[in-house]
């Protein structure tokens, strides 16, 4: 929900519940209307000439300009992103509009550019074209892993286990992806019924002149997964070799075909480095060597960070709010040198290149004023919970944070930091670090969308809306946008 500036006679990014107002300032005089129109129950967006208006004379307390802003600092101190309707961020997806494959050159797909306030087409191959010289992108390096294991059972069912995530034993991903011999995952699991606690599946698969044969374990079903744990008889291979050589690229649920050999590479970047995501950081996809050499040529800096992507990524907000919604929870890996990167070209310009790379990069602020306001913390108490950003003090400047959080690392001496986020993103919060995101088109009623309302502001709808009439391919493989923050 928004409200409409009176200061500017636009639109403000702002989410505002039912006791709210919008105000316009004509003259000498402040009119007032009811946000919502109490006859029909619909938005009051734009329309501040109808007959709910309530005008009132300019000077005192609560008419003028003065009035006026006093009022609107009142109503945005109550507001919570908790209150957020995510039935105001859908849209009519057409089925054929989703795209099923990849283009055939990464780079030819389509760029629509979003700046002050003005729409363009390109495509990636002239990303560089739209970005500052001597600017910086940050990308998300993960990589994805063949996370679906099919089993077959003697009586001929099927059982697929699809691998989420490390079990909480486990410090972090890297550590789980890097054990041999037999792991403890956390899965979902199709044809569970089937599959009663306490028998083994067995898979066999050719390695070599040899047989991998890889066990699954029932041990027990943890609120909406399953730990399973994993055996195989090649002690030298990590879980990650095994996983390569046994599993399947997990596609996007919307995506409805089978995973095809060209997946393995398509539904990869080409700077993919530490496994652990079993979804794509699809804003990524795009990128080729052409493309890194037209972005050196104009010195744009790349840098690196890692957020391994769950399958939490592709689930829908489901209550009628955010308050009733989960976020999920992602590993994040930043090294001292890319928390540098970030301290030299923030006062210049940063791009984001995904919603993960921006969700990591925002973490890391709200990471740096935990350390500045408990300098004492351990490193293994750092993570960032869902509504951290709404409920912490926030008004650290971001270079401040950054340098703070770089310094506690070297003083624990530490090259890196590895953690959790569950940070939400969405319409009322603050952007803090990149000034620019590149990204594809997100589902509707997602918190990706909701992270793209929050960078671009309620233009959002005018920038979809723009991509749906023009025919621009949606979701993982689809086409993308550049977005200047609003």
């Amino acid at each position: 929900m928004w409200i409409s500036c009176g200061f500017t006679g636009k639109t403000c990014a702002y989410p505002v519940h039912r006791r709210c107002y919008l105000f316009k300032i004509k003259g000498s005089e402040l009119y007032r209307f009811p946000l919502w129109n109490r006859k029909n129950g619909n938005l009051n967006l734009m329309g501040l000439g109808g007959v709910f208006g309530k005008r009132e004379k300019s000077g005192g307390k609560v008419g003028g300009i003065a009035g006026c802003r006093q009022r609107l600092r009142l109503t945005f101190a109550r507001m919570h992103p908790k209150e957020i309707a995510i039935k105001d961020f859908t849209y009519d997806l057409p089925e054929e509009l989703i795209a099923k494959y990849p283009l055939p050159n990464r780079d030819a797909s389509r760029l629509l550019i979003w700046q002050e306030e003005t729409i363009s087409e390109d495509i990636y191959r002239n990303l560089d074209q739209y970005l500052p010289s001597n600017s910086l992108l940050v990308f998300n390096n993960t990589r994805v892993v063949a996370a679906r294991l099919l089993f077959q059972k003697i009586t001929g069912a099927t059982i697929e286990i699809f691998c989420l995530e490390p079990h909480a034993k486990y410090p972090d991903i890297t550590t789980a992806m890097s054990t041999r011999g037999s792991v403890t995952w956390m899965c979902l699991v199709g044809g569970v019924s089937k599959w009663k606690p306490g028998n083994i599946l067995e898979k066999k698969i050719p390695h070599g002149s040899t047989e991998l044969k890889l066990h699954a374990a029932y041990i027990e079903k943890i609120k909406d997964s399953f730990a399973i744990e994993l055996s195989w008889n090649e002690p030298d291979l990590s879980f990650a070799e095994v996983l390569h050589l046994a599993g399947v690229m997990p596609l996007p649920p919307y995506i409805k075909r089978k995973a095809e050999q060209t997946d393995e590479d398509r539904y990869q970047t080409i700077y993919a480095k530490h496994e652990g995501s079993v979804a794509a950081p699809t804003a990524g996809l795009h990128f080729t060597d052409t493309i890194f050499q037209k972005l050196d040529a104009r010195n744009i800096k790349r840098s690196f960070v890692t957020l391994h992507v769950g399958a939490g990524t592709f689930q829908p907000v489901k209550s009628g709010t955010l308050e009733g919604h989960p976020m999920h929870i992602e590993f994040i890996d930043v090294t001292v040198e890319s928390i540098r990167n970030l301290i030299d070209h923030i006062d210049t310009h940063i791009t984001a290149v995904g919603t993960t790379s921006l969700r990591t990069i925002e973490s890391l602020y709200w990471l740096g004023s935990k350390v500045m306001a408990q300098p004492d913390i351990q490193p293994e108490e750092l993570s960032v919970q869902q509504w951290d950003a709404y409920e912490m003090k926030g008004d650290i400047p971001a270079k401040a944070a950054l340098e703070a959080l770089l310094k506690y690392l070297e003083q624990k001496g530490l090259n890196r930091l590895l953690t959790r986020t569950q940070l939400l993103i969405a319409p009322g919060y603050s952007i803090r670090i990149p000034h620019a995101l590149v990204t594809n088109f997100h589902q509707p009623q997602s918190t990706l969308l909701l992270l793209v309302a929050a960078f671009a502001g309620p233009k959002w709808k005018e920038i979809y809306h723009y991509a749906l009439s023009n025919g621009f391919r949606f979701l993982s493989y689809g086409d993308g946008c550049l977005l200047f923050r609003h």
